[in-house]
């Protein structure tokens, strides 16, 4: 489960970047039940998104030039210039460089060697990070989908030290690998990986992706609000055994998400 208790290596942080905020802040608001307060122009545009007064994303405009909008999950390190330097030694890339956030922390966007895209955050005074995690309307779950596991694997086990565990899919549906930070026990898995091959992630021109899965207490419910305020479903709602009742989602922008009703909740 992802906690707000942050370790080295666990998901801390993560946020959206749009080509319409107000849009974007609108939809999910429709969805969860988020409440967007933005910076303004002072904080570049940028905003939190709040639920029942606590922070579980960040929004803002999308700049990089060429990008997709996507959520772009953040990772918890104690070294953010160490981890840019690591990714790039390991065959990875550096695509914004560590960036100092005040007495907030530092920040840096990495790409992994086949392509995913992720970031890391080091902390500053205060740890900062989401303050509701693994509730309904938050984030309890990251996942990679990557064309090469095994390298996936064996990059981010030498950048954070995350130990991955091998579990069966159904039929012939591959292996699923179960992401833990380093020294933590199975309460504290937090992600997995799985491959799958370019030509099934359209979504990002056939490259490896992270998304977030956010928790709801109704799944189909949940699903319904996406398709009724504009956006899309990849998959489901269907229920994964062992898993819950869960569905693939893309917003309105073309950012993709899962939303998932856990096992226990599903049956209740």
């Amino acid at each position: 489960m992802i906690t707000t208790d942050f370790v080295p290596g666990s998901p801390c942080w993560l946020d959206l970047g749009s080509r319409d905020v107000p849009a974007t802040a609108a939809f999910y608001g429709a969805v969860f039940g988020w409440e967007y307060k933005s910076f303004g122009e002072e904080g570049g545009g940028y905003g939190l998104f709040r639920l029942d007064g606590k922070t579980v994303a960040g929004l803002g405009p999308l700049n990089e030039e060429g990008a997709r909008p996507a959520w772009m999950l953040y990772f918890r390190t104690d070294d953010a210039q160490a981890a840019a330097k690591a990714v790039e030694q390991a065959g990875g890339a550096v695509r914004v460089a560590p960036t100092d956030a005040g007495e907030y922390g530092s920040m840096a966007q990495l790409t992994d060697p086949q392509g995913g895209q992720f970031a890391v955050w080091q902390p500053g005074e205060t740890e900062g990070g989401v303050e509701l995690a693994d509730a309904p309307g938050s984030l309890c779950w990251t996942e990679l989908y990557t064309t090469d596991a095994a390298g996936a694997k064996a990059f981010y086990g030498g950048l954070f030290g995350w130990t991955a565990s091998d579990v069966p899919l159904p039929g012939d549906g591959g292996t699923y690998s179960i992401l833990t930070p380093a020294g933590q026990g199975e309460e504290r898995m937090h992600g997995g990986l799985m491959e799958l091959p370019s030509e099934h992630l359209s979504l990002n021109g056939g490259k490896p992706y992270w998304h977030p899965v956010f928790a709801t207490a109704d799944c189909d419910a949940t699903a319904a609000k996406v398709t009724a305020n504009g956006g899309t479903l990849q998959m489901g709602p269907e229920d994964a055994e062992g898993v819950g009742r869960l569905a693939v989602c893309v917003d309105p922008a073309g950012a993709d998400f899962v939303v998932l009703t856990p096992a226990e909740e599903a049956k209740g």
